[in-house]
């Protein structure tokens, strides 16, 4: 936790956001990184997502079962998606999303957003051409050669 704390100090001296995170396998670093939004100029680069895409490209692997992540805020609603489909075993944290929320990081919006109806979400959100797309959704089902994820 204390390396993740570290890289969001450094983050910040660089022009990047005030988040850190670092994830291990075996008691072991494998990755670390810091939030790079405004640097990179990417709204995705929180620092669990860079930190994610670092482990994986390290470990040659899509699936990180058996590591764990240590974030210097909880995550987003981005990044805890991240990390349930990276499969990471584990989560620490140091902030909390109230933290977050206190110094103008406005995360729980998102997290409200969610548990509204669809057609209540402050983003327009509309289906269209599902009758096309989900040809794409069939032919996906019955390949042979698929790699599970």
């Amino acid at each position: 936790m204390r390396e993740a704390i570290r890289l969001a100090n450094e983050s910040m001296e660089h022009g990047g956001g005030p988040f850190g995170a670092v994830i291990v396998k075996d008691g072991k670093i494998v990755a670390g990184s810091s939030n790079s939004v405004t640097i990179d100029n990417d709204p995705t680069a929180h620092a669990e997502v860079n930190t994610i895409r670092q482990a994986c490209k390290k470990l040659g692997t899509f699936d990180l079962s058996g590591c764990v992540i240590y974030s210097s805020c909880e995550p987003c609603p981005m990044c805890l998606g991240a990390i349930y489909w990276a499969g990471i075993s584990k989560i620490f944290y140091g902030n909390t999303r109230k933290d977050a929320h206190d110094i103008d990081f406005a995360d729980d919006f998102i997290y409200q957003e969610l548990e509204l109806p669809v057609e209540k979400r402050a983003v327009p959100t509309i289906p269209l051409l599902r009758d096309e797309a989900i040809h794409t959704f069939r032919l996906w089902s019955t390949k042979p050669d698929k790699v599970r994820y």
